[in-house]
């Protein structure tokens, strides 16, 4: 499985440093990832939401370390390389196996133009008018 897509979308808060939208196959679409600092470092935070008894269950999520690890390494580098200022639609290698069957275009990676940090209002906007519903 390849990721053809990784939006950056970086927020001005404490632990929080963005919110990701990623895109499998050029067909599947995971909003809302986050990028958190933790004690360690940075990792990512799969979406989830609020249940009834007020724990949180992820909506989706990787189902083994490999697929964990892959979608991490990719995300935090599209983070660091939006952070950096590095022109956004520059092509970069998936680290696929194997080449796909048909043939696609090069993995893009997407981001904000400006890497001005936005509050969660701002990044919920851009959400939405990003949004393939808004096609």
């Amino acid at each position: 499985m390849q990721i053809t897509e990784v939006k950056v979308f970086p927020v001005d808060e404490e632990k929080l440093r963005a919110f990701v939208s990623i895109v499998f196959e050029n067909c599947f679409m995971v909003n809302d990832i986050k990028v958190i600092q933790g004690k360690d470092g940075l990792f990512i935070s799969m979406p989830s939401r609020k249940k009834r008894n007020g724990k949180f269950k992820d909506v989706a999520h990787p189902l083994n370390n490999e697929t964990r690890k892959m979608l991490e390494n990719q995300i935090l580098s599209e983070y660091d390389r939006v952070l950096s200022g590095q022109s956004s639609g520059e092509v970069r290698e998936t680290g696929q196996a194997s080449p796909p069957e048909k043939e696609e275009p090069p993995a893009v990676s997407q981001s904000e133009e400006s890497v001005e940090k936005k509050s969660l209002e701002e990044v919920a906007e851009m959400h939405l008018r990003d949004s393939f519903w808004n096609s």
